[in-house]
């Protein structure tokens, strides 16, 4: 992974053999260590001196004793790796790979040394080392302690004449810490710390294998889990350490959360502060490990969340801190910013750290004071230790930030006590925490049939500590809670609500969210829960495909060639992308005005894959009839590709071809039976309610001779009614019709049936008239349904709509199913004002919200009141009532003005 913080310092980037020279020369001047290392490699400092970087340059000799081979390995790759840190040659990730990449070489060496010395040429087997810690994760420090646990398999290991094989492991233990840590005067190998094996006081420095694996079965501590996050078979025995790691993954990987763990992390993550309390504070002396928004609370919250999602998910089980913060996000479990924020804080404190260790090789974490930070930022590359602060300050900050909000996300299991529930319920929000409780203990009592079931009160108990936080987000908790409580009241099981709700805890928040602000969804998820699985992927708050997509997602499944089961596929999807539009409005995440548009590819893909599997099935029993096709007609709202989530579908049926023709099947129908009976079979594809769910109510009465004529038509006689028979209204609501299915031919034809009778190709009446005539008697007989409503209140999306079709009518130009686009040719023909497509908008806008939000246009609670201003584009609710009131009146206006009509 490349780093990305940002460093001032480095405006500029020479060749790499420049860098690498002036490197050298900062190691020399501000590192005693590296200096001496210079000192005693005059071959690598010759190639360094040259700008050559070369890491398997060393004094060291193949005859050499092993321990002497090793130091002097080491102290070679020191110098390389410091210079190529230092020269920004090597990133993070390959110093800490070659630093890593050298232990393993170490420990396996002296591993086989320490058999080879005791058992001469036997086998490497039956030892092993578990890598944990940063050796295991591939991050280990400059100057860093090595963390393994040794382990043993006493039928394998290589012993002595009658020897006993934990004595021979322990024997063989104690030489491979003595190669790697003894000290002489060209120094050491590596530092090796084996108390992270089980019980170490207790224990001896190398465990057979079985008895290793019986206590992570049985006895480890949660804090162990996470240890075991970083595991990796390193050296000896791979084989042996691979299989050991392999048989006790259940035991670190557990599809169940356990709070239990994610509370003892947090916990030492406490007692780190409070232990290293003089190295929290930022500023010279600071910890860049153990202080507030240091290295480790990075590492933690990676593996926080690893352990919460981890045993479901196998792609967050990523070692590496910085990978598994990057699986994280790209899995949508932690915010791609924080994410980011993380990586590159870690990155610059793993980095500046490595510049602490490189002054004296020392392993230490802390920030110098006075002249020493300055050796440390001059080290860097920079010119002083303010700039170095000035630098750090920043990332830990942001860090620390992050990782405190770890105690709104994680939380403990919420208590049985009555009196600590209270305590976690105030500090949570609820204004009347006692009612606030009694409601839960019903749940946990088992008030309603869905959370009777053993399995329903586990899942319960584990999705509370994420529910009840998150309603507390929404704007009233109390009254959250009580909409949730009816949802579950009407759920037959409620088991998978809440097993998804613990899995993805993002979701709970905006659960609360539909809660308090969307009743009309809060409803869809009453009838069916699964609408919330469709959330999980982030791709959900994306834009909707094109309608190709849409159509190609509805034909996938596992639906076959069964029409039944095609049907129920489609209401599925189109009832989780449904629910998803609405609740990006209610997220604030999308345009009201783009779900609009989301919502018609959505029921246009609908149309064409229902209408499809409906030709295929019925043309089963009565065959085709030959050259020809049915068409349909999509009008209003549908045609003009803007619906609202509670739109109906005005649609009209039309076929191609001889009306006098029959089909070709089993039971062969004349045309006109044909395609009227197969429209009926559509409307119902489209409508009747199977189990997956309802899909659209459909409106037929826009076709001609309205209710009273056939469900279907001719094209030809489609054609000759709306040149000779039809009326203005019918007129008006042709300038919005949109072929929504049929072949490219058959559209076209439909099509231009359509633009000549608006051209002109129609009865001459008095449209202004009639228009007037109209609204007046819609408004006598559909008054709005309350002060909110944009679409029948004087001035809203009615009297707009007719406008624009009078306008149409009149001038015989500006056509466009879309309103939008049809206002926008109006205006630019001057035919009118240029307020009028910011009214649409507006309107709109406010239309599409209300439908979830105020289905029926009254007025809102305060907190919805700011999501709809939101939507509308004003900061506030008083600004949300200003801008309705003089858009309506700027419609009003030009409605009079066009009309004369002054009623209403």
């Amino acid at each position: 992974m490349a780093e990305t913080f940002s460093d001032p310092t480095r405006t500029e980037r020479p060749a790499p053999a420049d860098r690498i020279v002036d490197a050298t020369s900062r190691a020399r001047h501000w590192s005693p260590f590296l200096s001496m290392v210079l000192d005693r490699e005059p071959v690598l400092a010759t190639a360094l001196g040259e700008g050559r970087l070369d890491l398997s340059l060393s004094s060291a000799e193949p005859d050499m004793p092993t321990a002497k081979r090793l130091r002097l390995e080491r102290r070679a790759m020191a110098l390389s790796v410091a210079v190529g840190d230092l020269s920004g040659v090597f990133d993070l990730t390959a110093v800490t790979g070659a630093l890593t990449k050298f232990a393993d070489h170490a420990l396996d060496t002296a591993i086989r040394a320490a058999i080879e010395e005791r058992t001469p040429g036997a086998e490497v087997r039956g030892f092993t080392a578990i890598a944990l810690g940063k050796q295991g994760s591939g991050e280990l420090n400059y100057s860093s302690d090595i963390d393994p646990i040794l382990l043993f398999d006493p039928a394998t290991l290589p012993c002595r004449p009658r020897e006993e094989p934990d004595e021979a492991a322990v024997r063989i233990g104690k030489r491979v810490v003595e190669l790697l840590q003894a000290r002489d005067g060209d120094g050491y190998v590596l530092r090796v710390d084996l108390r992270l094996r089980p019980s170490p006081e207790i224990t001896p420095i190398v465990l057979p294998v079985e008895a290793a694996i019986g206590y992570y079965e049985a006895q480890a501590l949660p804090w162990e889990r996470a240890a075991f996050i970083r595991a990796r078979a390193a050296a000896g025995d791979i084989a042996l350490g691979s299989k050991f790691l392999e048989t006790i993954r259940p035991f670190i990987w557990r599809r169940a959360r356990d709070f239990g763990a994610i509370r003892e992390i947090r916990g030492m993550s406490r007692r780190i502060r409070d232990h290293h309390s003089q190295g929290q504070a930022f500023g010279p002396g600071y910890d860049l490990k153990r202080g507030r928004g240091g290295i480790r609370e990075a590492e933690f919250f990676a593996q926080i969340h690893q352990l919460i999602h981890g045993g479901r998910d196998p792609a967050l089980r990523a070692p590496a801190t910085r990978d598994a913060l990057a699986r994280l996000a790209e899995a949508g479990w932690i915010a791609g910013d924080e994410a980011t924020a993380l990586i590159d804080g870690y990155t610059l404190l793993r980095t500046i750290e490595h510049r602490v260790q490189m002054i004296d090789d020392r392993q230490t974490h802390t920030l110098p004071t006075g002249d020493a930070l300055d050796r440390v930022a001059k080290l860097h590359g920079m010119q002083d230790a303010e700039a170095l602060l000035a630098l750090l300050r920043p990332r830990v900050t942001e860090t620390g930030r992050i990782y405190d909000a770890l105690d709104d996300t994680v939380r403990p299991a919420f208590s049985h006590d009555p009196v600590t529930l209270d305590a976690d319920l105030t500090l949570a929000g609820y204004a009347d925490p006692e009612a606030a409780r009694r409601r839960i203990e019903a749940w946990r009592g088992g008030a309603y049939p869905a959370l009777r079931s053993p399995a329903a009160r586990e899942a319960l108990e584990a999705v509370l500590p994420t529910l009840v936080p998150a309603l507390a987000t929404a704007p009233e908790p109390q009254s959250a809670l009580l909409r949730l409580d009816a949802l579950l009241e009407r759920l037959p099981s409620a088991i998978n609500i809440f097993r998804l709700l613990e899995a993805r805890p993002g979701l709970a928040t905006l659960l609360a969210a539909i809660l308090s602000h969307a009743p009309t969804l809060a409803d869809d998820l009453g009838r069916r829960p699964g609408l919330l699985d469709g959330l999980i992927d982030a791709t959900a708050f994306d834009a909707v495909g094109d309608v190709a997509a849409l159509e190609a997602m509805m034909r996938a499944g596992d639906a076959g060639a069964d029409y039944q089961a095609r049907l129920d596929h489609v209401r599925r999807v189109v009832g989780e992308m449904r629910f998803a539009l609405g609740a990006q409005i209610i997220a604030g995440t999308s345009d009201p005005l783009a779900v609009a548009a989301g919502y018609a590819r959505v029921a246009e893909a609908a149309i064409g894959v229902l209408t499809q599997a409906t030709i295929d099935e019925f043309a089963k029993v009565h065959g085709r009839v030959p050259d020809s096709e049915l068409v349909v007609l999509a009008l209003g709202r549908m045609g003009g590709a803007m619906l609202t989530h509670a739109s109906d579908l005005d649609l009209i049926y039309l076929f191609t071809g001889d009306f006098s023709a029959e089909s070709d099947g089993a039971k062969p129908l004349g045309a006109t039976l044909y395609y009227n009976r197969l429209a009926q079979r559509v409307t119902g594809a489209l409508s009747v309610a199977t189990a997956a769910g309802p899909l659209y109510q459909i409106d037929t009465r826009l076709r001609p001779s309205g209710g009273q004529g056939p469900l279907v038509v001719t094209l030809d006689s489609f054609a000759r009614y709306q040149r000779e028979d039809a009326w203005t209204w019918e007129h008006m609501a042709l300038t919005r019709a949109r072929p929504v299915f049929g072949s490219a031919t058959a559209r076209k034809a439909v099509a231009t049936i359509v633009r000549d009778v608006l051209a002109g190709d129609r009865p001459q009446r008095d449209v202004v008239a009639d228009a007037r005539s109209m609204r007046s008697e819609m408004a006598a007989h559909k008054p709005a349904k309350g002060p909110l409503d944009a679409k029948l209140l004087p001035g809203g999306l009615v009297d707009l709509e007719f406008a624009v079709h009078v306008v149409q009518l009149v001038h015989h130009t500006g056509f466009d199913p879309n309103l939008g686009g049809a206002i926008d040719r109006l205006i630019e023909a001057k035919l009118m004002p240029a307020t009028m497509r910011a009214a649409h908008d507006v309107l709109t806008r406010l239309l599409v919200t209300l439908r979830l939000v105020a289905p029926d246009a009254a007025a809102p609670g305060a907190a919805t009141e700011a999501l709809i201003a939101r939507a509308i584009g004003v900061a506030d609710w008083p600004a949300a009532i200003a801008k309705l009131d003089s858009t309506r009146q700027e419609v009003r206006e030009f409605w009079m003005q066009l009309t004369g009509d002054h009623d209403g």
